[in-house]
């Protein structure tokens, strides 16, 4: 870019030089326009001819060789050269907006390892992260990138997820926690335990949905491929006819005269700044995208979301946590810390989530010698002997079972009852909490004209309704296997416009069939399952439901922006093209209408680049 930019400096000065001042020679001023032309010309030159030679005649360096070269012909030197001149700056800017918009991307790709430092035989070894294995254990340094998927196994430290996340606060990070590859590791040493190989990891796969992004066009890119392909062979025919048929049948029409106007007419012709800022808009809106942690496989997503008339989310993962946590303790006759104890004691030995939640929040010390028996009841849950104490925990069936008298508890939530040598001791509540974002996500969806907002769920029909009333949905569906979710979302894909979309939003494995049927596929990538993520279209590394509005505005915002670059670059080029046709424009205007409207247009499209989250 920066050689270019030296020979249109050179060849602008020339051209200058030979416009301004007289020599008092026409030949010494011809020969500083041609020289001027040489430098600035002679590489679209080269790509006309040798298109030509493989069968790609119409395009931009056809046309204006064409239209040059035929100016030199009749005589304008200084508009032969102006016209060239000012296509190569034309050519500069697109080079310059398209690096710009790359940036985003180019700075994703640095999330790249370098390499790996593996533990192998008591030695530090730096090697490949192609070849390291699931098992290996890797150390990462302070600065260093986080080059594979993986568990602490040893230190604490905070991490920089910016380029996976696109939040800029570090996250603290100890023993047993996940990590992703491609954050970097800010302060201390760590050990990390590899859970996936490289081609499986965090990274590998960003990296590659990027990288594929473009191949993926948008409706409005292939109509601009189209018009173009037929479009330009018909402004040659059309300003061939324009040259020769005028001056044959109208009276004291001259070829020079007619001439001149068919080359003006090929130079407005060009299509460049609807083939430059269209496809330059898309890959801006996916570069603003990728900067607020929004991966969108493909240009045709970005325009279709644009289009979004139902939402269906599924509920654990994505609208909740997805983690169970105890909400409730409601003891009696015993203090609510002894209660979790003797819940905590009977569960030790349980690996289901329920249990989990409930040692997570007694957060001691297990005693293990004080559980002498444990029994699970199938369906029901669990009988322990407890030092000398005998402890039911579980659900209100076991309660009955025993004939254990307890007073029914009506929350939302799991909810374990516990009993002690026969007597109802209270119980503990365990549901899985409403993410911050979702309330505010649907009520921003509700603002932006979405129609109807759903949700899917296998749980429970009271769990299911009373989490999709306090985040304000307007229908939920519940107890729903996934061939039931499959269903659903069929029957309302028919509820869709013609030109309306269905977007489903989910995280689990048993999501990856309803995110591949819909319209559009959001998968939650931060924490959602590897087979969600490849079925869906646009992936969320922050598992932010927020996120989809903010993905939404960016599509709108997208659309505008290429609409208005396909209006305005169409009604100027049609407008010259009938001025010159009729003699009432000169090439000056003709360079204004391919080269200025050329950088209007990318000017335009880069404001995409610009978008707020």
């Amino acid at each position: 870019m920066k050689k270019k930019g030296i020979k249109i400096i050179i060849a602008g000065i020339l051209f200058f030089i030979a416009l301004i001042i007289n020599f008092n020679n026409e030949w010494v001023n011809n020969a500083i326009y041609i020289i001027s032309y040489i430098i600035v010309g002679l590489e679209i030159v080269k790509k006309a001819i040798r298109n030509i030679t493989r069968g790609k005649v119409f395009d931009e360096n056809f046309l204006m060789t064409v239209a040059t070269i035929g100016a030199f012909g009749v005589g304008e030197f200084p508009e032969a050269v102006a016209v060239m001149l000012f296509y190569q700056v034309g050519e500069l800017f697109q080079s310059y907006a398209v690096d710009k918009s790359r940036k985003s991307i180019s700075n994703l790709m640095d999330i790249r390892p370098d390499f790996a430092n593996v533990e192998r035989n008591g030695k530090l070894e730096k090697i490949d992260p192609d070849e390291v294995k699931v098992g290996e254990v890797i150390v990462v340094k302070p600065g260093e990138k986080i080059p594979l998927d993986g568990y602490i196994e040893y230190g604490a430290s905070s991490i920089d997820t910016k380029a996976l996340t696109g939040e800029s606060l570090p996250r603290e990070i100890a023993k047993g926690d996940e990590v992703l590859s491609g954050s970097i590791n800010l302060n201390s040493v760590i050990k990390i335990k590899v859970t996936k190989e490289y081609e499986e990891s965090t990274v590998s796969k960003i990296l590659e949905l990027v990288e594929n992004a473009s191949s993926k066009k948008s409706k409005s890119e292939n109509f601009i491929t189209k018009f173009a392909r037929y479009y330009t062979p018909a402004v040659v025919i059309i300003a061939v006819i324009l040259a020769i048929l005028p001056p044959i049948i109208i009276k004291d029409a001259t070829f020079s005269e007619w001439s001149y106007r068919a080359l003006s007419f090929l130079v407005v012709s060009c299509p460049c700044a609807l083939v430059i800022s269209i496809p330059l808009s898309f890959f801006g809106g996916i570069g603003g995208a990728s900067k607020m942690g929004i991966l969108i496989k493909g240009s045709n997503y970005l325009e279709q979301l644009a289009n979004t008339e139902i939402i269906v989310f599924d509920k654990t993962g994505t609208l909740t946590e997805g983690v169970f946590e105890v909400q409730k303790v409601h003891a009696i006759d015993i203090s609510n810390e002894e209660l979790l104890k003797i819940t905590a004691y009977a569960e030790n030995y349980s690996n289901h989530p329920i249990s989990l939640s409930v040692k997570k929040a007694y957060n001691k010390e297990i005693d293990e010698k004080q559980i002498l028996k444990t029994e699970e009841v199938s369906g029901c849950g669990v009988i322990a002997t407890i030092g000398k104490q005998e402890v039911l925990v579980g659900n209100e069936k076991l309660m009955k079972e025993k004939n254990i008298n307890f007073t029914k508890c009506n929350d939302i939530g799991t909810v374990l009852y516990v009993a002690i040598e026969g007597k109802y001791a209270g119980y503990i509540l365990i549901a899985d909490k409403i993410k911050e974002d979702s309330i505010k996500a649907i009520k921003e969806l509700k603002k932006n004209s979405i129609k109807q907002t759903v949700m899917l769920t296998g749980d429970r029909k009271n769990v299911g309704e009373s989490v999709a009333k306090e985040i304000g949905l307007d229908k939920v569906y519940t107890e729903l296997l996934p061939a039931g979710k499959v269903e659903k979302v069929e029957k309302m894909l028919k509820q869709t416009t013609e030109k309306g979309k269905l977007v489903f939003v989910g995280d689990g494995i048993n999501d990856a069939p309803v995110l591949a049927i819909s319209d559009i596929g959001i998968a939650m990538g931060g924490l959602g399952a590897d087979s969600a993520i490849e079925a869906a279209d646009i992936v969320l590394m922050t598992d932010e439901p927020s996120k989809i509005v903010s993905a939404i505005h960016l599509s709108k915002r997208t659309m505008r922006i290429v609409k208005e670059n396909i209006v305005f670059a169409i009604f100027i080029k049609v407008l010259v093209l009938i001025l010159s046709a009729f003699g009432l424009s000169t090439m000056w205007e003709a360079v204004f209408a391919d080269v200025g409207v050329s950088i209007i247009a990318i000017i335009n499209a880069l404001r995409v680049l610009k978008v707020k989250e």
